[in-house]
């Protein structure tokens, strides 16, 4: 198990688009348990492939208190349930140290794949709902910077854009 670099904002690999996982196998397997040894370390609810520069449909969530509830989505496709869209302070391992209030359906339902490669569907409430969302958006090239003002935006993009230009500098 290895810890994967995460991509951050502005990035534009985050802006692929993943492609399906045509066949779930050891190697698939090996990306899920290193995405969530990486979740767990940085440490996040959520990571999506595009994430770490793997541009598949893998997602790993734990929204657990204690990581004790592993959750693995390949290939997922979501279908809206119910509910008025609500808002929620989204923090992301792709934009760190930012919070935004992004407006998301808080009732979904997800069909994918497990790591066996059995589909399965589950209905998602709450903060699990956002998280698979803000998720999926990743493997569609969106990130949650996307739901917010121009203006704070760009603020987010030059802040990191420095931060990135002292950590270069360091090494």
């Amino acid at each position: 198990m290895a810890l994967l670099p995460i991509l951050e904002y502005p990035d534009q690999r985050l802006r692929t688009v993943a492609q399906p996982v045509a066949q779930v196998d050891d190697r698939v397997r090996q990306i899920i348990d290193d995405m969530f040894d990486t979740m767990y370390d940085a440490p996040g609810i959520g990571l999506a492939a595009t994430q770490v520069n793997i541009h598949e449909r893998i997602i790993t969530i734990d929204v657990s208190e204690d990581k004790s509830e592993p959750l693995v989505f390949i290939n997922p496709e979501i279908t809206v349930l119910e509910g008025d869209p609500e808002s929620m302070q989204e923090g992301c391992l792709s934009v760190p140290g930012f919070y935004e209030e992004v407006t998301r359906i808080e009732h979904c339902l997800v069909k994918a794949l497990d790591r066996d490669g059995n589909e399965f569907e589950m209905e998602c409430r709450g903060l699990l709902a956002v998280c698979i969302q803000h998720e999926v958006d990743h493997l569609e090239g969106k990130l949650m910077v996307d739901y917010i003002s121009p203006l704070k935006r760009k603020r987010i993009k030059d802040k990191l854009d420095k931060k990135h230009k002292l950590e270069a500098r360091r090494q």
